[in-house]
């Protein structure tokens, strides 16, 4: 469902969004600015993931995805 949102931007914010529709790059403004704020939404989430991944120990990691493994099948 799309919502109706105003929003203000400067002078060249806005002459620049009016040329990339006018260059046919988006359909309309409305579609620029969505795609532009799907944009720094994904952005932010490969961010936030990358802060978590980096914290994670490479060791440890390896330790606990080779936890169980043995040679043989466990009995059922």
């Amino acid at each position: 469902m799309m919502c109706k949102v105003a929003v203000t931007l400067d002078r060249k914010s806005l002459v620049g969004l009016d040329r990339m529709v006018e260059e046919g790059r988006f359909p309309n403004r409305s579609r620029a600015i969505q795609s532009a704020v799907d944009l720094l939404a994904e952005r932010e989430t490969r961010t936030r993931l990358s802060r978590e991944l980096a914290k994670l120990d490479p060791e440890e990691e390896k330790q606990l995805a080779e936890e169980g493994l043995t040679d043989a099948w466990p009995e059922y």
